[in-house]
């Protein structure tokens, strides 16, 4: 059950995503998430604080599911790998506002904090393809040992871009089925690509 926090929060990431940081007001936030815009002040002190908190439950969101991942003894190196892109992409399809504000970030970041929770997520995920990597060349698993940084950028830029160019995509190929059966089909398409992708950077050969 969402809590009258995350609701607040929620409501927040579609304004954020749709407007801005600068765009939103909070009595726009109070109202998409029908509460008395007292609520935002009670739980986060300010609309900026409001902002940290979102970006923080997303980040330290993907980061748990990462993790557990990667503590997992069932699988082996690539397996994981592969599930994480699963989880990466998944979370990039259901989560399209809260990517979108921090593609918006990037570019535009004047927060410390919000610079501060996007360096550490980005170090987090580079220091886990860096164990993966290792492992996975130690057992054999991996053939090859790809540059670490270019390894990130080609699975989260290739996310990212897919991400914006979406509705190009769906323009240039003349569909018209409806956006969430269109959507399972380009994601599901989108990962399969990045696994090939990856299979050939890292050298991995299945059945060996």
């Amino acid at each position: 059950m969402v809590s009258k926090e995350e609701n607040i929060l929620f409501a927040a990431e579609k304004l954020f995503a749709e407007k801005g940081f600068e765009g939103t007001s909070t009595r726009e936030i109070a109202k998409a998430a029908n509460v008395n815009i007292s609520m935002i002040s009670y739980y986060f002190g300010s609309k900026e604080k409001l902002y940290e908190k979102l970006v923080e439950y997303r980040m330290k969101e993907g980061q748990f599911f990462s993790n557990e991942i990667l503590e997992r003894t069932d699988i082996n190196e690539w397996e994981k790998i592969v599930k994480i892109i699963d989880q990466f992409s998944n979370r990039i399809k259901n989560h399209k506002c809260f990517y979108r504000i921090m593609q918006r970030e990037q570019l535009h970041a004047e927060n410390p904090q919000i610079l501060e929770f996007l360096k550490e997520t980005k170090i987090g995920f580079i220091s886990m393809y860096s164990q993966l990597l290792e492992r996975g060349l130690k057992k054999g698993i991996f053939t090859k040992n790809p540059p670490i940084y270019l390894l990130h950028s080609t699975v989260s830029g290739t996310l990212f871009y897919a991400l914006n160019a979406k509705p190009m995509y769906k323009e240039f190929l003349n569909n018209t089925e409806e956006e969430s059966v269109f959507d399972e089909k380009y994601y599901t398409e989108l990962n399969k690509h990045i696994k090939h992708l990856l299979k050939d950077l890292l050298g991995y050969e299945e059945n060996k």
